[in-house]
């Protein structure tokens, strides 16, 4: 029998249930940030036309509109009065204190409950508007990062390859590597390549056998000729990482991580509050793309945020020297602080 399609109803209904989210997240036009960051560029930082339009990779004349845009709706007075001046300011302070190409904060409207959230609806608008024809992504995975998919836009794609950068979890969970990297592709019709095996495996020989003789050494040979890869941080707390919450890793392990020095992961590589990756076992039995290779990657874009993530974001940033940081206002505000002791 034919699966039966959904009702204009049923549609339009699910239709404004993501705009409430968007809503209850604090999500933003992409033409509000442009404007606002356009206009705090040029009033507040006393940047050039030309410079603007050269960090935000769009023409002069655009800037000139968005600029006359910005007084047109009373948002350029002495200072600029908008709900995103503050958020552009983070923005700008991120930026140019961990030297990125662009961040990306996103307003947390409903409190830290709604951090997540708030974080992968940005992540997926930027991914929207960043993936194109002919690019070979690499991916890891987490909540943010599933939670993403929900907000994507999607479209047809021609030669678009997502590349899995760890393997997967033998049972079906929900939080399965391998269910956002083929998820993703299809968003943009792409293909998925995945690692056919577990995350973490048995001993040194296994991940030697598995990667040499039986066929993944391709997989990671992609994983080092890749456009961009889209990353998030684990962090270390029993109760909210996903790493423990899945079952990879024991409490004498997590107890024997922190020992060592660990404050997060990036695809399982335990790394220190420096972004150094912690001399311990499990570092020999991960099936999972380097850091060495991952730091070498066009363009790197690591997403994550909350509490729980405080501790493990400098070390990630310092880990993977991402172009594009995207978080949410109380992680950039922290990020902030820690950067300068005092402030």
């Amino acid at each position: 029998m034919a699966a039966k399609r959904p009702t204009r109803s049923a549609r339009a209904e699910k239709q404004q249930s993501l705009e409430s989210l968007s809503e209850r997240t604090g999500a933003v036009s992409k033409t509000d940030r442009l404007r606002v960051r356009a206009a705090w560029m040029y009033y507040i930082e006393q940047m050039t036309q030309s410079d603007i339009a050269d960090v935000l990779g769009i023409g002069r004349v655009s800037v000139v509109r968005l600029l006359a845009e910005a007084r047109q709706r009373n948002e350029v007075k002495i200072a600029i009065e908008a709900d995103l001046a503050e958020i552009v300011d983070l923005e700008r302070q991120l930026e140019q204190t961990f030297s990125l190409d662009r961040a990306i904060v996103a307003p947390v409207a409903g409190g830290a409950n709604h951090v997540s959230a708030s974080i992968s609806a940005a992540t997926a608008e930027y991914l929207s508007e960043t993936v194109s024809s002919g690019m070979r992504i690499g991916v890891g995975w987490g909540r943010t990062l599933l939670g993403c998919l929900q907000f994507m836009q999607g479209r047809q794609l021609d030669d678009l390859h997502v590349i899995s950068l760890l393997g997967g979890i033998i049972q079906a969970r929900r939080f399965n590597p391998a269910e956002f990297a083929w998820q993703f592709a299809q968003v943009f019709r792409g293909d998925a390549y995945l690692i056919p095996a577990p995350a973490v495996v048995d001993s040194p020989q296994t991940r030697e056998a598995l990667i040499e003789r039986c066929g993944l050494k391709a997989i990671f040979e992609l994983a080092s000729q890749l456009d961009m890869v889209v990353l998030s941080v684990g962090g270390l707390n029993a109760e909210t990482t996903t790493t423990f919450q899945v079952g990879f890793l024991t409490e004498e392990e997590l107890r024997s991580l922190k020992a060592s020095g660990a404050v997060g992961d990036i695809l399982f590589h335990f790394i220190d509050r420096h972004g150094r990756q912690i001399d311990h076992p499990l570092n020999d039995l991960v099936m999972s793309v380097g850091l060495d290779v991952l730091r070498n990657t066009k363009l790197r874009v690591l997403t994550s945020g909350g509490a729980d993530k405080f501790e493990a974001m400098p070390g990630a940033i310092a880990a993977i020297r991402p172009h594009v940081l995207i978080t949410d206002e109380i992680t950039a505000v922290r990020l902030l602080k820690d950067a300068v002791p005092g402030r």
